[in-house]
């Protein structure tokens, strides 16, 4: 421990600690704009700058390390003038576009403009970026004029999820973050997976806003029958303002019905739906001697990631749909069919925490009802903002419960939110399913955690089932290599793209690891809290298997519920 002083303060702190991080520890302020308390530090914007008295320049906070005795002042007059004057420079070359920007509200470089009393004229000409938007892909939104060359993104893709489509391009004033040649987002190996969007502190990288077309559907008269994945009814309530891990099932109901949506579902249903042909395909892989390690194909941006890096290995994937395109298909016949309604009078919608979906929903072989069965993915982020524009005080709204005839989900299906979760939920029922026993203890606690990969296993009445969970797409890639080196000793593997899982999707609020802990510890809770916490014990999963899908990969669960796959290698040349 080394004692130090900041703005008068006298503080023992661990040696070798950063600047920054013991002013948090004190509660002391200093601004930044490239650090990320999730990534390395990078030390590139400057704005963190301090005096340190005895040193002739200011110094980085985020990388300055706290020595005995050092005497720290964090906002004296040059201090200040010096963050200003970078503010200066940077805003220089930013667009100001403030109001009509879709990070409004929500962008760092804009609070701190605020925080620094920045309403005045610049003294540096505003020379932006000659840069055209780049909004092919369904998922991102790239505007480079209004990139800061932080490098978050750079170091979420390249770095964390290890696809790299980003880079630096150019040097000093003609720095720009690119794709390689040229190239749109949609015309890279981008897996849609948006954990560039989350870093991102300005709105250089957005979401792929698309709710002017619920819009535009509900003017056309057409029904707007939304399902609601397990992870948006914890994260929604933060993306308004709320803290990280309250839940907001009810409330998030009755604003969805105030917008204007007519059925408001649960994907706890489908997340139920998806274990069944899920778990009984892995049953049947192990019977009968299929493809093993069967991996799971929830995670879009996974599935994504497997076709385009290892489209031999595809065969290893679970045939069964997503939980989102499931419920598509199931909206537009059985539940068409139920309320005697014209599929094509529906309007399929999804909101999710996923960027990835939106990508997912448009795949040309997600039409087994005939026609798209997803039609509009939106993400936590894009439902807060309708929320916000329909005046609604989401934190006074009653609860309505979601929509019959799916009702409420499992906990087996809540539990999808979280890495591990797939697995866990599956092994509810795989036990039962196998064993023709009762489980008593539901929580498998060995496939929960945040460590990137972590392995179990599971006696099926004398049947030993090895297990791993992972993600992140870097962890994924490692798993890979161990699957195509034959040294992939198991029996079932979940994947998530996203670091944490669904629960820090692309399309939630802007998420850290502290959030990720908050929101997972809320949907173990859940799963707690639920009356039915295994799958195949729903209501409305007995239903729908007895009067329309006859058992778990029937014939018309498979044309229905079950898909094919891509070779997307041809990317990467």
């Amino acid at each position: 421990m080394v004692n130090i002083q900041i703005d008068g303060q006298s503080l023992q702190v661990e040696e070798g600690m950063t600047i920054l991080q013991a002013a948090r520890l004190a509660d002391i302020k200093i601004p930044t704009l490239c650090y990320h308390e999730d990534q390395k530090i990078k030390s590139v914007c400057r704005i963190c700058v301090v005096e340190v008295e005895g040193q002739r320049l200011l110094q980085a906070a985020c990388s300055y390390p706290v020595s005995e005795g050092m005497v720290i002042h964090t906002a004296s007059p040059k201090v200040i003038q010096a963050r200003r004057n970078i503010l200066e420079l940077i805003l220089a070359r930013h667009p100001q576009e403030c109001l009509t920007c879709n990070k409004n509200g929500y962008c760092e470089l804009q609070d701190l403009t605020q925080e620094l009393n920045m309403a005045r004229p610049l003294r540096y000409p505003l020379d932006r970026r000659p840069h055209t938007v780049d909004d092919g892909s369904t998922s991102i939104v790239r505007d480079p004029a209004k990139c800061i060359l932080c490098t978050r993104c750079i170091e979420a893709c390249g770095d964390v999820q290890t696809i790299a489509v980003i880079g630096k391009e150019n040097r000093g004033f003609d720095t720009i973050v690119v794709p390689p040649y040229g190239k749109n987002m949609s015309e890279t190996v981008c897996v849609n997976c948006g954990q560039c969007v989350q870093v991102c502190p300005v709105g250089a990288l957005t979401i792929h806003d698309d709710t002017q077309k619920i819009y535009d559907n509900m003017r056309a008269g057409k029904l707007l029958v939304a399902q609601v994945a397990p992870s948006v009814r914890t994260t929604i309530g933060e993306a308004l303002g709320e803290e990280p891990g309250t839940v907001s099932t009810g409330r998030l109901v009755t604003a969805m019905k105030k917008i204007g949506f007519d059925r408001v579902f649960d994907s706890d249903f489908s997340a139920d739906l998806t274990i069944m042909e899920e778990g009984y395909e892995l049953l049947d892989r192990l019977k009968n001697g299929g493809t093993l390690p069967m991996i799971t194909s929830c995670c879009p941006a996974w599935v994504k990631f497997c076709e385009t890096y290892n489209p031999k290995y595809t065969d290893h994937l679970s045939s069964a749909k997503s939980p989102q395109q499931m419920f598509g298909a199931v909206i537009k016949t059985y539940f068409a069919q139920k309320e005697q309604i014209d599929p094509k009078d529906i309007c399929s919608i999804s909101i999710m925490p996923c960027t990835a979906k939106k990508f997912e929903c448009q795949r040309p072989e997600m039409n087994d009802s005939g026609q798209q069965d997803v039609d509009i993915s939106i993400t936590v982020q894009e439902l807060a903002k309708m929320i916000r524009e329909s005046g609604i005080n989401f934190a006074d709204l009653p609860e309505t419960p979601f929509d019959n005839p799916f009702g409420l989900g499992s906990g087996a299906g809540e539990i999808f939110a979280a890495t591990g979760g797939v697995m866990e939920a599956a092994l509810r029922t795989v036990y039962e399913a196998a064993t023709g026993k009762t489980l008593e203890k539901v929580e498998f606690h060995d496939v929960r955690g945040l460590e990137g990969i972590r392995e179990a296993q599971v006696d099926l009445d004398g049947t030993i089932v090895k297990l791993a969970v992972v993600h992140g797409l870097g962890n994924a890639r490692e798993m890979m290599r161990k699957v195509r080196a034959g040294k992939a000793d198991y029996h079932f593997i979940e994947v998530m793209a996203c670091p944490g899982g669904c629960i820090g999707g692309g399309g939630n609020p802007i998420r850290s690891w502290k959030k990720v802990k908050a929101r997972t510890k809320s949907v173990y809770q859940q799963d707690v809290d639920l009356p039915v916490r295994k799958s195949h014990e729903t209501a409305a999963i007995k239903e729908i298997y007895g009067e329309f899908l006859e058992k778990p990969l029937s014939d018309k669960a498979h044309h229905l519920l079950h898909t094919s796959y891509t070779n997307r290698q041809d990317l990467l040349r």
